[in-house]
């Protein structure tokens, strides 16, 4: 029954980071079950494996969505025992929601640890809504898009548990329906009809978490400044810069705090809305939709009780402080947003201690939002 649920509930995890926790995953659940009679020796690489999975996710911004994934994992054949394993990846997908999406995310460790690659190819045939920008909500509006996407980290470890390198990230959004009569039908959004963002930057991360999945103690903090140039292939000039802390306290044997602070400011005009700093979704505020909130910047408390109650079973109460702000006010501490909910954490992996994650979240006055994924939010 572990088995089944482990490998039903291989979720799609879209962001990434110093040690790439998708790809981590599938590699767990092929150490975990030997699932590794493909593993065959090279001349330039070892321990090569191949793991089909299916996937199955929950969403506000998708429902129910289901597809296929095949991964490959890696390591090069002159690193050592402290080498991380490589991997990549490739899979598909389709929402109740009428959504696609083709992504091939992958992960490389060169150099046993010194040299870290990451990132994701993808194209997505995606609907969302629109709720206005900034403070000045309006009445939610569904819109159609297509885009590819590329980003990727080269990164060199440079300290005991620190990287730097460069951030790539290409995106060319077109809209390709809106509502009659709307805010976005009206052409006056920047990027309503299309945006091509092309961006290069610098990047930091430390990371002492104990553990990948689920960390007890420990830090995990990156850092990096993001600018969008015409002189990178961009259709508009603007600046990116993100920070994004979490720290994880062991209150009890069976009980850790986490918290996340996660700021991002953006500089420049004529910066396209699916751009600006988002609010919402499985990750950050949970119990908004991605976007419920936008503005060119936020800045985002959350905290997180995690319990482990019996066995495979766990409990967590979490909540969320999040603000917008501008290029007139940097932050805009008078109107906080705040959310908070529940959730219930099914052990899928007992060494890793990675979690089927079922969480259901509340804005005040609005109705909340369910989300199954797998992993932590921070």
């Amino acid at each position: 029954m572990k088995k089944t649920l482990a490998i039903i509930f291989c979720l799609i995890i879209k962001n990434t980071n110093v040690y790439a926790k998708e790809n981590l995953l599938i590699d767990s659940l092929s150490a975990h079950y030997n699932l590794d009679s493909l593993k065959k020796n090279s001349k330039y690489f070892r321990d090569k494996s191949i793991l089909p999975l299916p996937i199955v996710f929950r969403l506000p911004e998708t429902g129910f969505a289901g597809g296929a994934l095949v991964t490959g994992t890696f390591k090069f054949k002159n690193d050592g025992a402290i080498a991380k394993p490589s991997q990549i990846s490739a899979g598909v997908a389709y929402t109740q929601k009428e959504q696609f999406l083709a992504y091939m995310p992958f992960s490389v460790f060169y150099n046993n640890i010194k040299y870290y690659i990451n990132g994701e190819v993808g194209f997505f045939k995606y609907n969302y809504k629109y709720f206005g920008i900034g403070e000045n909500q309006i009445p939610e509006e569904t819109y159609g898009v297509d885009y590819p996407r590329l980003k990727i980290l080269v990164s060199q470890q440079i300290g005991k548990n620190l990287y730097a390198g460069l951030r790539y990230q290409f995106e060319n959004y077109k809209v390709t329906s809106t509502e009659v009569g709307k805010e976005l039908a009206s052409g006056k959004v920047a990027g309503s009809q299309n945006s091509r963002t092309s961006s290069l930057g610098i990047s930091f991360l430390k990371d002492t978490r104990d553990a990948i999945f689920y960390p007890r103690k420990g830090t995990f903090a990156e850092f990096y400044i993001l600018p969008t140039l015409k002189a990178f292939g961009a259709d508009r000039n603007f600046n990116r810069i993100v920070l994004d802390f979490a720290n994880y306290q062991p209150l009890h044997s069976k009980v850790v705090l986490a918290t996340n602070i996660y700021g991002s400011f953006i500089q420049g005009k004529n910066v396209p809305f699916n751009q600006l700093s988002l609010l919402g979704g499985a990750k950050k505020m949970r119990g908004l939709f991605e976007g419920k909130f936008r503005d060119k910047n936020f800045f985002l408390l959350q905290a997180e009780s995690r319990f482990e109650v019996w066995k495979f079973i766990g409990l967590t109460a979490f909540s969320s402080l999040g603000y917008l702000g501008d290029e007139k006010q940097l932050v805009r501490f008078d109107k906080p947003k705040f959310t908070y909910g529940a959730g219930l954490r099914i052990k899928a992996i007992k060494k890793e201690h990675i979690n089927i994650r079922i969480d259901y979240g509340i804005q005040p006055k609005e109705k909340g939002n369910l989300y199954l994924t797998i992993g932590e939010a921070f």
